[in-house]
Formats: C-alpha cells, sequence, structure tokens
C-alpha cells in the first residue's frame, strides 16, 4: 500500500472511533463486568489479535476499561499496538522491551496513559471531585507504588464523591477510592464537550 493510502486509512481508524463513545454507555459497560469479572490475574497470556481478551471471569484493572471500551467499537490492543509501532521511543520503557507485544502493551497502565494524552484526552489532575464526570478515566499510583486505572462511575458516595469502576485485585467493583490514592492521570475521551 502506498504511504498516503495507509495514513489516510489510519487517520480513518483512529477518528472513526472517537465521535461514537458515549460515557453513559462506557458506565454502563463497565459496570456490566461486576459479578461476572471475580478475580485479578496480572498473568502474560497470548491473545487474539486484535480484538484478544483474558477470560471474562478475571482480568486486571486495565481490562475493565478495555471491554469497556471495546464495547463501543475502539479496540485499545489494536489502537496502543498500531501507535506504539509508529511512535515506540514515545512509550514507557520501564519493562525494558526493545519492541511491541501486541499481547500486554495495551494492559498496561502507563502504555494507556501515553496513549491517550497522545490522543488529546488529558485533563489537569485536579483535588476537587466536582472536575471528574461519569465516563472519565483514572489513573492512581498505589500505596504499594503501582499503577492504577478505573472509570469514573455516574453513582455517587454519600459525601458526593463520584464512584470508580475498577478491579483492584477483587474483581471489577463500584467502590468509592477516587481520592483514596495519588491521582497521576485524568482522561475524557474524544467527542465529549
Amino acid at each position: 500500500m502506498r504511504p498516503l493510502l495507509i495514513a489516510v486509512l489510519l487517520c480513518l481508524v483512529l477518528d472513526g472511533w472517537a465521535a461514537p463513545v458515549d460515557p453513559q454507555r462506557l458506565v454502563v459497560a463497565a459496570r456490566s463486568q461486576v459479578g461476572v469479572t471475580l478475580g485479578y490475574d496480572p498473568v502474560y497470556r497470548r491473545l487474539d489479535y486484535p480484538g484478544g481478551d483474558v477470560p471474562l471471569a478475571t482480568g486486571v484493572c486495565t481490562d475493565v476499561v478495555i471491554r469497556a471500551l471495546r464495547a463501543q467499537g475502539l479496540d485499545l490492543q489494536q489502537a496502543v499496538h498500531e501507535d506504539m509501532r509508529r511512535h515506540f521511543s514515545e512509550y514507557p520503557r520501564d519493562w525494558g522491551l526493545r519492541g511491541t507485544d501486541r499481547n500486554i502493551d495495551h494492559r498496561r497502565v502507563p502504555n494507556l496513559m501515553t496513549w491517550f494524552k497522545r490522543q488529546g484526552m488529558g485533563l489537569p489532575v485536579s483535588e476537587r471531585v466536582q472536575d471528574y464526570r461519569a465516563g472519565d478515566i483514572v489513573t492512581w499510583r498505589l500505596d504499594s507504588g503501582l499503577p492504577h486505572i478505573g472509570i469514573v462511575s455516574d453513582r455517587r458516595a454519600p459525601d458526593g464523591r463520584p464512584l470508580i469502576l475498577h478491579n483492584i485485585g477483587r474483581g471489577t467493583q463500584e467502590d468509592d477510592i477516587l481520592m483514596r490514592f495519588a491521582i497521576t492521570g485524568h482522561y475524557r475521551l474524544k467527542g465529549r464537550p
């Protein structure tokens, strides 16, 4: 294929998913994993490509986001892999890799943070709960030092703080953790005001 045709096709693929992502549908898709994804398993697995997934009964924090976005037509496995192939030097080197790995790259929080930022979705990190809307994606640094990711829910704690849909070790849950850990990233998908 000619380079111009490839560039046009990539623009259509990347731009084609942005408009239809609806924050409420994202929340519903994440919530549908509660009671279904019951475990946490960070084991490396070979995945189909594109559209690969670990068994639905298990996963890690990134899998909540991956599955919720895939329900609206955005395959983060493919999107992250293709962007990393073109711009590998822009991504973290925390794992000592010399190239991309379509089985795991999209399942790593720092890579998702980089991808969301590269797509123009990054927002300022804030301590004000009102800055976080249903459907936003948030990342944290846990007390253990590990990165974590989740989706802001449309439900709130009794004090008004939005709940978070995530998997921190007990399967997909909807919990009051927004301000429990140090927030490292805040992202709002394209197509939202």
